[in-house]
């Protein structure tokens, strides 16, 4: 057997230790580490529009994250057969490349799946036209095929990073041959959508399973790293996104795999709109998974209606659509096509969600180009952060809260920098609150006198190293106020 095929063999060997789920490896080498929890099932598809292909790069350095059930071309209001088509195979050559990286990917993390394992999860959906869901298609018969799988009840994140068309078409396909499973996989499904991008979520899927509430997540907010992140970004985040920055960490002696992304021609990012569909689901300790409304890489949103999620706007002007939820009455769209550079304060909050993690995003990304090429020992791996106190605490007004990192390490050894802060949009706590010594290991805090009973209070422990790029993880602590003592 060669070291290929023996760490291909060992993905799915997980199991719990001390809160971590350790995936193991018997070459002595450091193997990646994830907070314990079910890992993510994905099927993404996309309509292969140029962001898209900048997002499958990172999308392949990070598919250690989740089990990837499908990679699916589909078409949206903006690409589809004969209309600005990148093709039906415009995924193989990623796949091709990956492949060529693959036996450095699986020195950092056995976790990484074969070349094979990917090939043979991408298919052709619907493309024929914008919203085409009529036919069964190779890509919508593989979605009711994972669905439909008794064997593994974990939840599947479907993805639209173009249209829902192809979705639709297997959840009409489950509808029409097994009505009797309607309820079982919609319990599985957790969807996350860039925009609507064709009419099929609103005129088939919200009629027809919208009584099941499947958790839906609708962004607007990608806009923050799509083509309009130089105006977006705040400029101290716009380093980490310019050409030299992107030459250096990620374009140029970082592998075949790397050099595919196309970024413009100075080298600058170009855009990744869809990318937040799947950094939502990498494991970064900040508990977003457990709610769309915590916040994390991915961003930030709010119920608005039924288990639907979108955008928190700080306009009291906007009202969110009762219905398609797209490029024509988004508020973040509309405010870039018709108000910037107007009130840029306000533009600033509504991105915020994303735009507040994008160095720490940017650098975990040059570290999974580096692993590419680099051996463990030249390359950076993230630090792993432990609480020794409960991740959820209860306590009444003017109680101290003791916060510690203590057990938190670095797997390459690396000095770690903490520090904890509130992150008051998440919480219904609204008001502030002083951490005494923040920037060290153990912290503390007294829940405010004006704090009522009932609100949320998040606190977040970022943990920096000192490695190169300088990587970031966390640690959500979640204090819930009790009544006040008269």
């Amino acid at each position: 057997m060669n070291s290929i095929t023996f760490f291909n063999s060992l993905r799915n060997i997980i199991f719990s230790v001390s809160g971590l789920m350790v995936l193991f490896s018997c070459t002595g080498q450091k193997p990646a580490e994830q907070a314990i929890g079910e890992r993510p099932r994905v099927i993404a598809t996309s309509d292969g529009e140029v962001d898209d292909e900048c997002s499958m790069v990172r999308f392949l350095l990070y598919v250690n994250e989740w089990d990837v059930e499908g990679i699916v071309t589909s078409s949206s209001q903006y690409h589809w057969h004969g209309h600005r088509w990148a093709g039906d195979d415009w995924v193989q050559p990623y796949l091709d490349a990956y492949a060529e990286v693959y036996p450095n990917l699986i020195r950092h993390d056995p976790a990484y799946p074969s070349p094979e394992y990917l090939k043979e999860r991408t298919f052709l959906g619907n493309v024929e036209t914008e919203g085409e869901m009529d036919s069964i298609t190779p890509g919508s018969e593989h979605i009711v095929k994972v669905l439909l799988d008794e064997s593994d009840n974990r939840p599947v994140w479907l993805q639209a990073w173009g249209g829902t068309n192809t979705i639709a078409r297997a959840l009409k396909t489950i509808q029409g041959e097994h009505p009797e499973k309607m309820e079982y996989v919609a319990g599985k499904i957790r969807f996350f959508f860039i925009w609507e991008q064709d009419s099929t979520y609103q005129a088939y899927i919200r009629p027809n399973w919208g009584q099941y509430n499947i958790p839906t997540i609708i962004s607007d907010q990608f806009e923050a790293i799509a083509y309009r992140w130089d105006q977006i970004l705040p400029a101290d985040k716009q380093q980490y996104f310019t050409g030299d920055w992107m030459k250096t960490n990620i374009l140029e002696n970082h592998g075949p795999l790397c050099a595919l992304y196309k970024a413009k021609e100075n080298g600058d990012f170009r855009s990744e709109g869809d990318s937040p569909a799947f950094i939502h689901l990498i494991e970064t300790g900040l508990r977003s998974r457990e709610s769309p409304g915590y916040g994390g890489w991915g961003g930030r949103y709010t119920k608005v209606r039924e288990n639907t999620w979108l955008d928190p706007v700080p306009d009291p002007k906007y009202s969110y659509p009762e219905g398609r939820y797209y490029s024509q009455n988004t508020w973040g769209r509309n405010y870039m096509r018709n108000i910037y550079p107007e009130d840029q304060e306000l533009m600033r909050e509504y991105f915020k969600p994303i735009a507040r993690w994008t160095d720490a995003m940017q650098n975990d990304f040059a570290s999974r180009a580096d692993w590419c090429v680099s051996s463990v020992e030249d390359a950076n791996h993230p630090p792993v952060v432990k609480l020794k106190n409960k991740p959820d605490i209860a306590g009444i007004p003017g109680a101290r809260i003791h916060l510690s990192a203590k057990g938190t390490r670095d797997p390459d050894g690396d000095a770690l920098e903490y520090r904890w802060w509130h992150y008051r949009e998440a919480g219904t706590f609204e008001g502030s609150l002083e951490i005494e010594d923040a920037g060290n290991r153990d912290a503390s805090f007294t829940i405010p006198g004006d704090a009522l009973q009932g609100q949320t209070i998040h606190i977040i422990c970022e943990v920096t190293d000192t490695g190169t790029p300088p990587l970031k993880r966390y640690r959500r602590v979640i204090v819930t106020v009790g009544p006040s003592r008269q």
